[in-house]
């Protein structure tokens, strides 16, 4: 019988818990992964400052953030075993810190605001876009070596 990826991931993640929601440990986990994320964001931001140009800074935390998380989704779903806090703590708590979606609407307004209409769109929409693909890449990047493996092994399995 063979089963998909989904079903695969599903049965490895395990039961989900029978709490009404997550514990204080939970919480403290994805508040330490909020905050060094965060204080990366900041120190690239610090960094590269926007102006009243095209913020790079923050697309490029955006987009490096979503191709992280596709990295995440295929080692913690596929790769590794379940480990209580590792979600929490990477997905939720670093690369939610360290993207950030308020930041990249306030870039957006600020363009707009500033009369560089052509700008905020291309912005937005290239932020969007690039992020989405960021995410696909990420993912194919972290299933590419059991692919080689496979076919190394020609492809039996």
């Amino acid at each position: 019988m063979t089963h998909t990826r989904a079903a695969t991931a599903a049965q490895r993640v395990g039961p989900p818990h029978t709490s009404s929601g997550p514990g204080a440990a939970d919480v403290a986990a994805i508040a330490v992964g909020g905050g060094l994320g965060g204080v990366a964001r900041y120190l690239l931001s610090a960094a590269f400052p926007a102006g009243h140009g095209f913020p790079w800074a923050i697309f490029a935390v955006n987009v490096s953030g979503s191709f992280l998380l596709g990295v995440l989704v295929v080692y913690l779903l596929e790769i590794w075993p379940p480990r209580r806090f590792l979600r929490p703590f990477l997905a939720v708590g670093l690369i939610g810190g360290y993207t950030t979606f308020s930041t990249f609407a306030g870039g957006v307004l600020t363009l707009l605001v500033g009369g560089a209409t052509a700008l905020a769109d291309a912005y937005a929409l290239s932020s969007i876009l690039a992020g989405l693909l960021a995410v696909w890449c990420g993912v194919h990047a972290a299933r590419l070596p059991a692919r080689l493996r496979e076919l190394r092994s020609g492809g039996a399995e």
